[in-house]
Parts: structure tokens; sequence; C-alpha cells
């Protein structure tokens, strides 16, 4: 239709001279027809279209998948909860495997938040780092940052198609500056290693991204226990994909420790004991006493309608305070939505 209009106009422009040439004589002026104006359109807001999207659309977090930290009560006395969404396999799962027999050992209760350091990171753990380790706790390799082939229904952001001979694709970005696709699986960010693009992909990892939460660790080849985690409250620092175990993402919470103070140490170290946040508790959700309720959570399918529309939305704004489309997106800069679920 767009086509259609155009010609139309630009036949009727090219009418006047003619007209005008045959009325001169008698003092007529015609005037250029008036532009075609296109129909406006009502383009959603990212927001507004994860409103809209349908019931069946969002996944339930299992509670045994949710870390929840309760720190002590800010200095008006309100309560501060963080609530860390744990990795799907096959991601990470021996540090996660260690987090939860932290967890369930108690092992952080009366530990601290030690490290805020602007635009980067907040680190937790034992300061002292005398605190017994529970037994058990598995030795995870380098290797374990990132997966091999054999993923499958993994959505990749974007519009061409390719296929792949061992994981399914549906759509990819492009390479970004880390030399990798960017997409989505079961609902978590991701990135990929590419030869020939798009005829093999040799690996998978999940990238750091605001509200992620990683292990602390060591000079290789230490990989770190999960005794230790931080969490991201700045701008992407991709730098560190494949060299730290990324373990999950914060999905409520978050402004408890991205409005801390900043540590004036070394990395944002804080300098002082009092200057640490004390942790009174970090549990596993399935396992905190039953007689205090607890929400469920929910995040929107990766693979669904409207997270399709939505993340094209992140990609191109086109709501009614945007003036030019960006055309692209970091894959940092679609979050993928989490909320409590609607009852």
């Amino acid at each position: 239709m767009k086509k259609l209009i155009f010609t139309l106009v630009t036949l009727a422009i090219a009418a006047v001279p003619a007209q005008s040439a045959k009325r001169k004589a008698s003092g007529a002026v015609i005037a250029a027809p008036a532009p075609v104006q296109a129909e406006p359109k009502d383009y959603p807001s990212p927001g507004e279209i994860v409103a809209k999207a349908e019931a069946t659309e969002w996944v339930a977090i299992a509670p045994s998948d949710l870390l929840v930290m309760d720190l002590a009560a800010d200095s008006k006395g309100k309560a501060r909860r963080v609530v860390i969404q744990l990795m799907p396999a096959p991601f990470s799962q021996g540090w996660i495997g260690n987090i939860r027999k932290l967890a369930t050992a108690k092992f952080w209760d009366g530990t601290s938040v030690n490290r805020v350091q602007d635009n980067y990171v907040v680190q937790w753990g034992d300061a002292t780092e005398k605190k017994a380790l529970p037994e058990g706790l598995a030795v995870v390799p380098e290797r374990e940052y990132f997966r091999e082939r054999g993923i499958t229904d993994i959505h990749l952001t974007g519009g061409s198609s390719i296929q792949d001979r061992s994981p399914k694709f549906e759509s990819v970005m492009g390479i970004d500056a880390y030399g990798a696709p960017n997409g989505f699986y079961r609902g978590w960010q991701f990135a990929g290693d590419v030869s020939d693009f798009g005829m093999d992909f040799p690996g998978y990892w999940p990238v750091h991204c605001y509200r992620m939460v990683g292990v602390g660790r060591d000079l290789p080849p230490n990989t770190g226990t999960g005794a230790e985690l931080y969490t991201v409250i700045g701008h992407a620092p991709r730098h560190l994909d494949r060299n730290i175990a990324l373990v999950g993402r914060v999905i409520e919470g978050i402004e408890h420790l991205s409005a801390l103070p900043r540590g004036t140490g070394a990395l944002g170290f804080y300098e002082n004991a009092e200057e640490r946040v004390p942790i009174l508790s970090v549990r596993i959700a399935s396992e905190m006493a039953s007689d205090k309720p607890f929400p469920t959570y929910e995040y929107l399918s990766t693979e669904s309608q409207s997270f399709a529309k939505y993340a094209d939305a992140r990609a191109n704004r086109r709501d009614a305070f945007f003036i030019r489309p960006a055309g692209g997106a970091d894959i940092c800069n679609i979050p993928v939505p989490v909320r409590r679920k609607i009852k």
C-alpha cells in the first residue's frame, strides 16, 4: 500500500506543470496537491506488550530454584530481601549443586556483603575466610564455564534463519563485540561460539548482564566453590564471560544491593568490618518454613509470541517518546521479564 500511495502522489505532482501551462492564459493558479499522510500507527511499548501477554505464556519458577537472602534491616528498620533464581541445566550445575549444599548447611548465616564496586559488582560471603565449608563440595573444572554442543530449542534474536547440525536455531541477530551470536535459552540470555557462520556452534555460555550472579574465585585454575558470590550492578562486564561461573540472576530486591555505599578499599572492598552489611540467612525457598508464605514467581517464555514482540520492541522503540528506532539491541538490553505470579 505504501508503494501504491507513493506512485499516485508522484503521478499527481508530475501532472501539475502540464495543467498549469494550459491555464496560464486565464490566470488560474493551480496548487500542488497536498501530500498523502500515512495513517499513524500505535506501537505498544515493551512494558505494554508484557502486560498483555497471555497467562499461558508465563512459566512458573520452582521454589527449589530460588535462593532467598535476607540482609540485616536498613537504617530505617526496613527488611531487605534478595531473591535469586538459579540457572537451569545444563549450565553451571556443579557450582549450583554446591550452592544448594551451602544454603542447606546455613553457611551464609552470619556472613556479610563485603564488596561494592561502583558500576561493577556487589560481592558477599565470609570476609574472614575462616568459616568451615560443608563437606562434599564439588571441585568444578574450567571447562564448565560453558557447555559444548548438544543444547536444543535455542532461540536467537533477530530476523534471518540458520540451521545447525545439533541444536535447533530459529534466528540470529549477528556477531557482537565478543564474536558471538546472542539469544535465549529457557528464559536466559546466552552467547555462543560460531565458526563457518551457522554450520558449527562448538559451545554456549550465559552472559554477564545486570543482575546476573556469579561465583567469586582466586587465580586459575581455582574456579571457586560458590561460597563467594557476586551480582552485576553496572554496565555488563562481558569480558568476564567464560572466565567466571555464572549461576543465577537476582529477580527481586536488587535495589538492596545496588544502592549500598561503595567500598573505598581496593576493588570496592569495605575497609572496616562495621561497613559490611550483615547477612541474616540464605535459604532455598522450598526449604523455608512453611508457616511463612512465600510468593510464586514466573518468567515470560522466551519461546512465546509475546516475547518475540517484546524483544523487537526493545530493539526498535517506536512508541510515542522515541524519534528513531535503534535497529538493534545488546543482548543485555533485552532482560527476560519476571513477575510475581498473578493469582
